[in-house]
């Protein structure tokens, strides 16, 4: 062989050498690519799982805490309406009373809310047709004893049960409705207290 012919041997021994080298360098850094790119794949796939449950459990906790405002709401519909009704059938009640229980009750009512000046006072048509005997001037005494007077007056309102105190241009409403009405939230309580409590 020939000088020349060791000499290219030579130099492609070590090109071959040299790619060898190259190629080994080139695998060894390929796989350090591929194995940090597969642990980053591997810690995004961990985040988005983790990140998938816990949004998983917020939609719960969500969906949960919705339920639950609405079966509070249902219910507290449902005892507001239980609540109007023993309301209404109370006043029904009141507005049934026997002749005598009603009257008892509006001279309680007219004990309570007569003031001690001259006014009129007035009642519906009902109300004037089953007053008992004596019952104006009963009305009258009542108003002197608190140092006023009172006149009752025939003109007929559409009041419902109860009486309209007058002062003057200053009128007050005793009616039953309108006591239910201003009792209101203090007669829900207790309702609710006897019923739900």
């Amino acid at each position: 062989m020939s000088g020349l012919d060791n000499m290219k041997r030579c130099i492609l021994d070590e090109a071959n050498h040299s790619a060898e080298g190259q190629i080994a360098k080139a695998q060894a850094q390929a796989e350090d690519i591929l194995r940090e790119a597969r642990e980053k794949a591997h810690a995004e796939a961990e985040r988005i799982s983790l990140k998938s449950r816990e949004d998983a459990v917020q939609y719960a906790e969500k969906v949960a805490s919705s339920c639950e405002m609405e079966r509070k709401q249902a219910i507290l519909k449902a005892k507001q309406e239980v609540i109007r009704e023993v309301l209404d059938k109370a006043y029904e009640s009141v507005m049934n009373l026997d002749t005598n229980s009603y009257f008892d009750m509006i001279r309680n009512m007219l004990r309570k809310h007569v003031l001690s000046q001259k006014g009129n006072i007035y009642f519906s048509a009902a109300d004037m047709r089953r007053m008992p005997e004596g019952f104006q001037e009963e009305i009258c005494r009542i108003a002197e004893e608190k140092g006023g007077e009172l006149t009752i007056i025939t003109e007929e309102r559409e009041i419902g049960g109860g009486f309209i105190l007058a002062y003057g241009k200053v009128e007050e409403n005793c009616t039953i409705k309108a006591l239910f009405h201003a009792k209101r939230d203090e007669l829900s309580d207790k309702v609710n207290e006897v019923l739900f409590i």
